[in-house]
């Protein structure tokens, strides 16, 4: 490319990251099958809230395609009762390797009308598991993703880590709306602000992706992540409480959401604003925001940095030293 064609690309690159993007849609969504990206935090119930979900889901007569995203491959445990559902990925370096095609039925299984799948990734310190996304979603392609008909298809993903891999949804409009799952802690909402940053980002450059609103995971009524959706102008789609049943039940893998049950308005609730919730368009938090949450001492916010100075670091005063720079008198 010549240096002109090169100036051009950097200029036309620089006005359109700083131009306005047009304003996300917020009616209806129309498409037959919503896709939806959860995020959050690891740790914070992402696949709790989305196991008692699909499956209420379900029972309101919806056909729902859970998609475990998260190299644990863990998404789908609680709804199996703890078993480990076969990944994609190694189904698929498997039956490569014995000359067989993958089959639905080799990665697909099916409880109570929620149907689930795990991607899966590789072996710790074997490759990238954002690349390891990347070859699921090539794969259910090949098996037909597209033409399933489902009504709803959640993917589950971890929030903490935002390489090209776990962006995929938001980076190329797979999906049409994302939900983050966050609680009343920081670290947990630092997470969902990077998701709302990352939609952000990706409309402006043409994205159309945007954000459905939160799941407050383990609400001990404090309010700081109410306050974080508030300001970044996300609405609250289901408020779960630090609840020790709901703890003991979803440690032995049971199934909350069923209807009739204790604590099945919430997620009969959940499953209305998970499909009635346009995408919005976030306004994400920089970093004294989220800290302005909490109290000072809670974060320690009121503390005052320190320069060090070179006596710190060798024990000596700072010593001026002359510079051996030649420099000429003018002519």
């Amino acid at each position: 490319m010549s240096d002109n064609g090169l100036h051009q690309l950097h200029v036309n690159v620089r006005d359109e990251a700083s131009s306005e993007p047009e304003s996300i849609h917020t009616g209806p969504v129309t498409k037959e099958t919503q896709i939806i990206a959860i995020y959050g935090k690891g740790g914070i119930g992402k696949s709790f809230t989305l196991a008692n979900l699909s499956y209420m889901m379900a029972q309101q007569g919806k056909k729902v395609l859970l998609i475990g995203c998260d190299p644990k491959s863990d998404t789908t445990s609680l709804l199996f009762g703890g078993k480990a559902c076969p990944t994609i990925i190694e189904t698929s370096s498997r039956k490569k390797l014995a000359g067989e095609a993958v089959s639905i039925g080799d990665v697909c299984f099916k409880r109570d009308g929620v149907y689930a799948m795990e991607l899966g990734g590789p072996e710790v310190g074997r490759g990238c598991g954002g690349r390891g996304i990347i070859h699921g979603f090539e794969t259910l392609e090949k098996l037909g993703f597209h033409d399933w008909g489902f009504d709803f298809v959640l993917l589950d993903f971890l929030g903490d880590v935002v390489c090209g891999g776990f962006g995929l949804p938001i980076a190329r409009d797979m999906c049409q709306k994302v939900i983050v799952v966050g609680s009343n802690d920081l670290q947990s909402l630092y997470v969902a602000n990077n998701v709302c940053s990352a939609v952000e980002y990706f409309r402006k450059l043409g994205g159309n992706v945007g954000v459905a609103g939160m799941v407050i995971n383990k609400d001990d009524g404090t309010g700081e992540a109410a306050a974080f959706a508030k300001n970044a102008n996300i609405p609250v789609l289901a408020a779960i409480p630090a609840h020790e049943d709901i703890r003991r039940k979803s440690a032995s893998y049971e199934i909350i959401g069923r209807p009739g049950t204790q604590w099945a308005p919430l997620f009969e609730e959940l499953a209305r604003n998970v499909a009635d919730a346009p995408p919005m368009r976030p306004k994400p938090q920089t970093q004294d925001q989220l800290l302005g949450l909490f109290s000072a001492e809670v974060t320690g916010r009121d503390f005052q940095m320190e320069p060090a100075t070179l006596f710190d670091m060798v024990g000596k005063d700072d010593i001026v030293k002359p510079s051996l720079e030649v420099v000429y008198d003018a002519v």
